[in-house]
């Protein structure tokens, strides 16, 4: 049985902070669980301090959101000299900037859908570009703040501009794809099982679905042709790679088959702080390759260094 003494990082500051718990106290419990010394950390501004004080073996990031997994806490880890899971300073911060980590995951060949970034104060009443579209914060995840533009609506909402939002004045305007929602995920540089999302009570995969019990069913592995699946399982390996990710990521799609087989399929991000919450797609792929969570938290916590 392993003696390392883990902290769990969960909880923090950010709009996400009730994922995060969620994530990380299962996670805790089945390091525990596996052998572990785990020590369960609720991060404020202070960890730092609460991090030199308990000198853990490892920090396992189950923390979501700002200061989460834009590099910030990596960064902390990093002067700190504690080894830690997920990815590192600069892959985190890339990838939690919707716009910078699609110019870099074109510029790889893979397909992205079209969209630009300006500032919500400059939409206003007019469409910044046809819709239907999709309005996005740069910097937020668990689908905060995603805005759906329809066909039929007259002027984009009038929330991007008020004093009621909260997601940062910069957004990403992009194009809305139709299609089936797909996600993949990727575990030491190899691609798991491909998962199709069908949210319940929504058209769209939004906070609810991802994290309500039974706001959205998974069917694992996606009933999807080979070409496509294995397509798919290509692309989220490419996206790790050329974000620079490592350990574990998830890397999400849109695939339009009404029209044909081929259809069309588009990248839309990477995770590289992927949910671990009951209701989690990466723990579910991890699973179904043989894993079980106690297995795979393990392999996480065996895979944390610094320099990442």
């Amino acid at each position: 049985m392993s003696k390392k003494h883990v902290a769990v990082l969960m909880g923090g500051f950010s709009s996400e902070r009730p994922v995060s718990l969620a994530s990380g106290t299962p996670c805790a419990a089945a390091l525990e669980e596996e052998g572990y010394r785990v020590t369960r950390v609720d991060v404020s501004r202070n960890v730092a301090n609460v991090l030199q004080e308990l000198r853990p073996d490892v920090a396992f990031n189950a923390l979501h959101g700002p200061y989460g997994e834009d590099g910030t806490i990596q960064g902390v880890l990093e002067y700190l000299e504690i080894p830690y899971t997920h990815s590192g300073v600069l892959a985190s911060a890339l990838a939690m900037d919707k716009v910078q980590a699609k110019k870099v995951a074109a510029a790889a060949g893979i397909p992205v859908a079209f969209g630009r970034s300006m500032s919500r104060f400059d939409i206003g009443n007019v469409h910044p570009i046809e819709p239907p579209y999709v309005v996005k914060p740069v910097r937020e995840g668990s689908s905060f703040g995603v805005v759906i533009v329809k066909e039929d609506q007259s002027h984009p909402p009038q929330v991007i501009g008020s004093s009621d939002w909260r997601y940062g004045d910069t957004v990403m305007v992009e194009k809305y794809v139709a299609g089936r929602e797909l996600t993949c995920g990727v575990m030491d540089g190899k691609a798991l099982a491909v998962t199709e999302i069908i949210a319940k009570a929504n058209t769209f995969y939004d906070y609810d679905s991802k994290y309500a019990a039974g706001g959205s069913t998974h069917i694992i592995p996606a009933q999807i042709s080979p070409k496509i699946y294995q397509k798919i399982q290509e692309l989220a390996v490419k996206a790790h790679e050329a974000i620079g990710c490592r350990g574990v990521s998830r890397s999400d799609f849109r695939y339009d088959d009404r029209f044909s087989e081929d259809g069309e399929l588009i990248w839309m991000e990477v995770n590289t702080q992927p949910g671990m919450t009951p209701t989690s797609l990466l723990p579910e792929m991890a699973i179904q390759s043989g894993l079980t969570f106690g297995e795979f938290v393990s392999w996480i916590v065996e895979d944390a260094s610094c320099s990442r």
